[in-house]
């Protein structure tokens, strides 16, 4: 095959982007992200690549969120020797999110290790270490949106704003091989319309094959509205209880969007009966990232952002960096609004805060974003009565809240509208999705736009210069 396309991750799941051009000699990957889930999923992380990463010339990223960014360094470690292609604000957000990966991978394997040697097991190394992800940063190159380049022989790049995180990208490719050109576009993960902090997804027009998102494909999100008026419903109901808000959250992306409603509504959601904890020290360097990078903001937070300078957006925000720091906010009882990671449960802070928190019935958790199958946050989404923390079964009788109109993934209507925007209905390839999701939006694609759909499938590989089956 002269110009094709092998889907490696990402496939009929969420979690795990990867997916192979190859252009003549020239082998092109599209993320290299980690899987997350349940420690099955996780553990598949430390399979080979099913390609040889001395193989790949160059490696484009859409953007810097684990699932998609997170096995850099171990392709890197594998041999990989290439450039990656990101944008500069996920470059930035890289270095830092890489980094906390790589000590959360060192953590792992020592805990690991303790159970085996009591096993008299062989120990197990970490998936990579810090060190790893600092010598693959070495490998990255930031470069802007709207600015077409080469990257190989006969291959060129444009980014253009996603608007799902800082410095996320659709990604353009122009593919030449033997006199035939054909140009691929790769959603990345697409944000939303009227989403706070970033601007709308730019529309594309041309191409041959469009790979697409389809993490929310089955469902609509509830109007930007009604979302800021339900947050508003929850903050109301608990404010005269006597306990404490739990706000797991994504470091990069959603802990800022939070930080940003909270400024804008302040007074209207009378923030000033709570005091604000951001208690991840990942969240905190993310948020300093995209403060460096405000030309990025649209219009309405860039005015906030420039009335900064005059008044302070939250007075009552705490910013908990050191371990002693989060410690004494399990000490509070009542009215702390608490913004930790991992925003799935798995690990982070946010762990410890349920522990202190989850089964007191006068408590909220507040669910923000989307939770993979198997995570804690699934669980607690799905009504489970009890969560395992640390081995210790907890009882979960805090009022569970699910906000997602928060989500930063654009839902089945505007995935549909971002794709009606190319002109002749090019073939489109469905990723990044539950099977539910990516049936679902197969379906409204072709029901209502005529769209020639397939679905990928993991190790699948499509031949460009072919008619892609439906």
């Amino acid at each position: 095959m002269a110009i094709s396309i092998q889907f490696f991750g990402a496939a009929g799941e969420v979690t795990g982007s990867c997916h192979l051009v190859t252009v003549g000699d020239q082998r092109i990957l599209l993320d290299c992200g980690m899987v997350q889930g349940g420690r099955e999923d996780e553990a598949r992380n430390r399979n080979p690549f099913p390609f040889d990463p001395k193989s790949i010339d160059a490696v484009v990223l859409s953007h810097a969120h684990i699932d998609h960014s997170g096995r850099l360094p171990m392709l890197v470690k594998a041999g990989f020797k290439g450039t990656i292609y990101t944008h500069r604000a996920s470059r930035d957000l890289c270095r830092i999110m890489l980094k906390d990966a790589g000590f959360l991978s060192e953590k792992d394997a020592v805990w690991e290790n303790r159970k085996r040697a009591r096993k008299g097991l062989t120990p197990v190394e970490a998936s990579f270490t810090i060190e790893d992800a600092q010598l693959a940063m070495k490998s990255f190159k930031g470069i802007i949106y709207d600015k077409k380049q080469r990257i190989a022989p006969g291959v060129q790049l444009r980014l253009s704003d996603a608007g799902h995180i800082l410095g996320s990208s659709i990604v353009e490719l122009w593919l030449k091989e033997s006199g035939e050109t054909k140009k691929l576009v790769f959603s990345g993960d697409l944000g939303r319309s009227g989403m706070p902090v970033l601007r709308d997804p730019a529309v594309i027009k041309q191409a041959d094959l469009v790979i697409m998102e389809s993490t929310y494909g089955d469902r609509l999100h509830r109007s930007w509205d009604d979302t800021y008026r339900e947050m508003h419903e929850v903050l109301a109901s608990a404010t005269n209880g006597k306990g404490n808000i739990l706000m797991p959250s994504f470091a990069v992306g959603r802990t800022q969007e939070i930080l940003y409603l909270f400024a804008k509504y302040y007074k209207e959601w009378e923030l000033d009966r709570w005091d604000i904890f951001l208690d991840s020290p990942l969240a905190i360097e993310a948020t300093r990232i995209f403060t460096q990078n405000s030309d990025l903001f649209d219009a309405e937070t860039a005015e906030l952002w420039r009335r900064h300078n005059k008044t302070d957006l939250l007075p009552n925000l705490h910013i908990s960096r050191t371990t002693n720091q989060s410690m004494a906010i399990n000490r509070i009882r009542s009215g702390a609004i608490i913004i930790a990671g991992s925003g799935m449960c798995t690990g982070g802070r946010i762990k410890q805060h349920l522990k202190h928190n989850i089964w007191r019935k006068e408590c909220h958790l507040v669910i923000t974003g989307f939770q993979a199958r198997g995570t804690t946050g699934r669980a607690l989404v799905d009504g489970a009565k009890r969560i395992r923390l640390w081995g210790e079964t907890v009882n979960v009788s805090a009022a569970v809240h699910t906000i997602g109109g928060l989500s930063a993934h654009a839902d089945q209507a505007a995935l549909k509208n971002w794709y009606g925007n190319f002109e002749g209905r090019p073939p489109v390839v469905l990723v990044h999705g539950e099977e539910k999701a990516i049936e679902g939006l197969a379906d409204c694609l072709r029901q209502q736009l005529s769209a020639p759909v397939h679905i990928a499938r993991k190790g699948e590989k499509l031949d460009l210069s072919k008619p892609i089956k439906k």
